[in-house]
């Protein structure tokens, strides 16, 4: 299997981790929520629930604030997105009975099989029972992502066409050689319902605050310190490296592969609130050749 393709797999299973507790649609469901209690939202007549939302949102809560407990905004606003998120879920799922698209169960068996193998191969070690109780999920309820997973594939090998992959490479190719980018970010959280004045104040203060850093009046990290509303904050505002895809949000992904280690950005917007961000390392990858991954660009 190409370097390519293991850093595909690894993407996916921890996306599959991350979310998988949403991913059960078809089975049996979690034990039912009182009769009082409303569905956090409906979907073409199908309610997503209580408990699943709590489910998923306490498992990103762990992830997210390891280092400090969230405040009630912080808490409100991971809840928005994971009802975002299973509605998409559930969106996708009913679209894929429309199309009426069907799998060999001999593949979902091969991809539970690839998934226990890297789970095997991680480190530390972990088995399928441990993954299972990490993301809250059965093993039967795995399965039903993994064909969920592989249903849309399905369905999208049917209706992308080779220039559509091979576009697609092109604009992310980046990714697919593997480059990777370390920054730093001041984050200060703005609630989607926050009203404009709200948000422009919030924009104000970190152009002030960009503009006293690029002066050399402040440094990044002491900024970070005692101005960034993210975890982060206790170590100066770095995360670390990170992939073009998938692992950090989109505008903020785009935005710091665009600049060079050293440069601050404008202020950023991504779910989260309202960021500047430093570059401050990277990684050149290995350069990749279309034709020898093509079947992986056009998988993921």
């Amino acid at each position: 299997m190409k370097i390519q393709t293991q850093t595909l797999v690894g993407l996916a299973s921890a996306a599959l981790m991350i979310v998988g507790v949403g991913m059960g649609h078809g089975q049996a469901p979690p034990p039912a929520a009182p009769a009082a209690a409303k569905p956090a939202a409906m979907v073409n007549g199908e309610p997503v629930g209580q408990q699943e939302v709590a489910a998923v949102v306490e498992l990103v809560l762990k992830q997210r604030f390891r280092t400090q407990a969230p405040s009630d905004a912080q808490k409100k606003e991971v809840v928005a997105e994971i009802v975002n998120m299973l509605t998409d879920d559930v969106l996708l799922r009913q679209f894929l009975v429309r199309t009426g698209v069907q799998v060999v169960p001999a593949e979902v068996e091969k991809q539970m099989g690839e998934l226990k193998a890297s789970l095997a191969a991680s480190k530390p070690p972990r088995t399928m029972e441990d993954f299972t109780k990490e993301t809250g999920q059965s093993e039967a309820q795995v399965r039903v992502s993994i064909t969920n997973m592989l249903r849309w594939g399905e369905y999208v090998k049917a209706h992308l066409t080779e220039a559509d992959v091979q576009k697609y490479y092109t604009e992310n190719k980046d990714f697919f050689d593997q480059v990777a980018v370390r920054a730093s970010h001041i984050l200060i959280r703005v609630s989607p319902t926050a009203s404009e004045s709200e948000r422009q104040a919030a924009v104000q203060k970190l152009t002030v605050l960009r503009a006293d850093i690029v002066a050399g009046k402040v440094d990044f990290a002491a900024a970070a310190k005692t101005c960034s509303q993210c975890p982060s904050a206790t170590n100066g505002g770095d995360v670390g490296f990170f992939p073009r895809k998938m692992m950090v949000e989109e505008n903020f992904a785009k935005t710091a592969f665009a600049m060079k280690p050293g440069e601050i950005s404008n202020v950023v917007q991504t779910d989260a609130g309202l960021h500047i961000i430093k570059v401050t390392d990277r990684k050149p990858g290995q350069d990749s050749k279309y034709e020898a991954i093509k079947d992986d660009v056009r998988d993921f």
